[in-house]
């Protein structure tokens, strides 16, 4: 949920009215998102697809890869500015509710160029020798830190890295936070904010996106 969206929804309602419109095909995902699961609030949502799909858009990237694609909402908005010979590959460990994003992949016209596997993104990270242009993180918090260590050396010159809920909620401000999470998010903002191999932003859209570019 974003801030807006929990303390000023009218502003809320006005920054979604001034963006891009979605394609029809995220309005239903999204619509079937809330109908059939328990906690749809985790959709990356319209103005945060806007923005992935426009970055996506702007680096044309090749090779793209997603950890956490739960229904496939930011999966279908990075697909958006693939190359014509490019690949997204989205990672998840929620078979059950596998179907509903391979649904919306079989529909999209990005479909032959999404490769979604149910899978361990460490052990993926560890395994593959592939490099990647562009990599969207939203998955289990706890492991944030540990993905930034293994991703880095999958990225090269001009790569953009993006990891979502690293304000979470607020807790970020806590100085001896008890809960795991939120030690890990503070773990990773520091970590990225000193490493000299990528600059960075952490942009206040819904929960905070740390926005990585690699030098």
């Amino acid at each position: 949920m974003s801030f807006f969206e929990e303390k000023n929804p009218e502003m809320d309602r006005y920054l979604e009215n001034h963006a891009s419109s979605e394609p029809e095909i995220l309005k239903k995902l999204r619509r079937e998102t809330f109908q059939k699961t328990t906690q749809p609030h985790m959709i990356s949502g319209y103005q945060q697809g806007r923005l992935l799909t426009i970055i996506s858009k702007m680096l044309n990237p090749k090779n793209v890869l997603e950890i956490g694609t739960f229904t496939g909402y930011a999966t279908l908005c990075l697909a958006e500015g693939l190359k014509d010979n490019g690949k997204i590959t989205t990672l998840d460990v929620n078979e059950d509710l596998a179907y509903l994003p391979r649904k919306y992949f079989g529909e999209s016209k990005f479909s032959a160029q999404i490769d979604f596997k149910i899978q361990d993104a460490k052990e993926f990270l560890r395994n593959t020798d592939e490099i990647f242009d562009l990599v969207f993180i939203d998955a289990d918090k706890e492991n944030y830190a540990e993905y930034f260590r293994l991703i880095k050396p999958k990225t090269q010159s001009g790569s953009v890295i993006l990891f979502d809920n690293v304000l979470w909620y607020g807790k970020v401000l806590e100085e001896n936070p008890k809960q795991k999470s939120t030690q890990v998010i503070k773990e990773l903002n520091d970590l990225i904010a000193k490493d000299d191999d990528f600059e960075n932003l952490i942009l206040p859209l819904r929960d905070g996106v740390n926005f990585l570019r690699r030098k």
